[in-house]
């Protein structure tokens, strides 16, 4: 074997090597390649074919909470886009059980121990899928987010993004899971699956209607001043306590404008509200 050939055989055993090796014992990188028998390449292609579909937040809903967890069982996927805004990410979160999705997404912007972690993770492993089980203290012992997602029943993470062309990270999804229910083959959906949920979901931030009409100003007039302020702190993960305080109203006082604006916008909660209040651009990313 040449001088050439040899080294380039131990280039290619190092990269294999740096790919499988975990970054740390608490979030190793995870994603080794499976092979799908005829039940599963059925399934996997129905997700493919229905991310392409999506336009709408509601759509987006449907499929990761519905048709994804054939592939992927999960109790919460947090959605991150980077920006150059100062929240630095711009957040949502999706979730069937009863909680209050806002709530996570706000941890997840706040979060400087775990979702750091988990970033740095990726990256530092070649962008491979990161798996997570922060409901066992250590380093993640200060983290509100971990601490919630465990009091949830989904302490198991598993993460994964997206970069631009200089390897910039552009976005980043969060599964959180029960327990073992997240093994390799799990991964590798996750590994596959993630680029079509990046396009599926920046395809629910855009006003289709009003650009197909001319992009049409912003939908407004119906909610008042103070309604449209109320709806920015719901935005930002608010509860109807801290609105309170922020705005020096009653918590019950603004309750009885959180109802208001539900009935104004024709959803039933306070997620409902900012999905539409994006998609009519009352309120901007």
């Amino acid at each position: 074997m040449r001088v050439d050939d040899a080294q380039q055989a131990d280039e290619l055993q190092t990269w294999q090597r740096e790919r499988e090796d975990p970054v740390s014992p608490e979030c190793p990188a995870v994603g080794s390649p499976a092979r799908f028998d005829p039940f599963e390449l059925e399934s996997v292609m129905l997700n493919l074919d229905a991310s392409l579909r999506i336009r709408a937040r509601h759509q987006f809903f449907g499929w990761t909470q519905g048709t994804l967890q054939s592939l992927v069982e999960h109790q919460l996927l947090i959605c991150a886009l980077h920006s150059d805004a100062p929240a630095k990410f711009y957040v949502d979160s999706f979730s069937t059980v009863p909680v209050e999705p806002t709530h996570f997404s706000e941890l997840f912007r706040q979060d400087v121990f775990l979702v750091p972690h988990l970033i740095k993770s990726w990256e530092e492993n070649h962008n491979q899928v990161v798996n997570c089980e922060p409901g066992n203290g250590g380093q993640f012992a200060g983290s509100a987010l971990a601490r919630e997602l465990t009091r949830l029943g989904a302490s198991h993470i598993v993460a994964h993004g997206t970069h631009d062309a200089t390897g910039q990270l552009t976005s980043f999804f969060t599964f959180a899971c029960r327990p073992g229910s997240i093994g390799p083959r799990q991964a590798y959906y996750v590994e596959l699956l993630v680029p079509f949920l990046h396009a599926a979901w920046v395809r629910t931030q855009v006003n289709w209607q009003a650009k197909s009409a001319g992009a049409r100003p912003a939908v407004t007039g119906f909610l008042t001043p103070r309604e449209r302020e109320i709806l920015e702190w719901i935005y930002r993960g608010k509860s109807n306590i801290e609105v309170g305080m922020i705005l020096k109203i009653s918590p019950l006082t603004a309750k009885n404008h959180v109802q208001k604006i539900l009935r104004k916008l024709g959803v039933l909660n306070r997620t409902q509200a900012v999905g539409k209040a994006l998609a009519l651009r009352i309120l901007t990313t």
